[in-house]
């Protein structure tokens, strides 16, 4: 296997992540995208991000996501190049995403979990995350 080489900077890991628990599901939605682009457009943590970028980080995403141990690759990736102080704020941006359908079902359960065993998020500031994206996504 070809080694793929990686410059990713610690805004790609964020939209990384947030990619990825789009595609954990293999249906990435209309609700999922426009969350991905808002919190780019809108979060200081992006205001020197170059959006062209996000879509050679989904290709990466996905093309991680089609070999054996590319999540682990991929949170490897993730933690090389994301400080420490922004590992919550990938699992909030993980929590919008997910939250923006509506729905979580299995696999989108499953790599939440995953981002806070790989980010080390402790448990109660977890769900404090998670309740906040639930809050922030809700309908009449």
């Amino acid at each position: 296997m070809q080694q793929t080489p990686h410059s990713m900077t610690a805004e790609d890991s964020l939209i990384a992540v947030m990619v990825a628990v789009s595609a954990s599901d293999e249906k990435i939605t209309s609700a999922e995208l426009v969350t991905i682009e808002s919190i780019v457009n809108h979060l200081p943590v992006f205001a020197k991000y170059d959006p062209d970028r996000i879509k050679t980080v989904s290709q990466t995403v996905f093309d991680l996501f089609g070999v054996e141990d590319g999540l682990d690759a991929l949170f490897g990736l993730v933690r090389e190049n994301l400080p420490e102080p922004l590992w919550e704020t990938a699992y909030a941006l993980a929590c919008d995403v997910a939250a923006a359908d509506g729905e979580l079902q299995g696999p989108e359960l499953r790599i939440l979990e995953e981002i806070r065993y790989e980010l080390n998020i402790e448990r109660l500031h977890a769900a404090a995350i998670e309740r906040g994206a639930r809050a922030r996504h809700m309908t009449l």
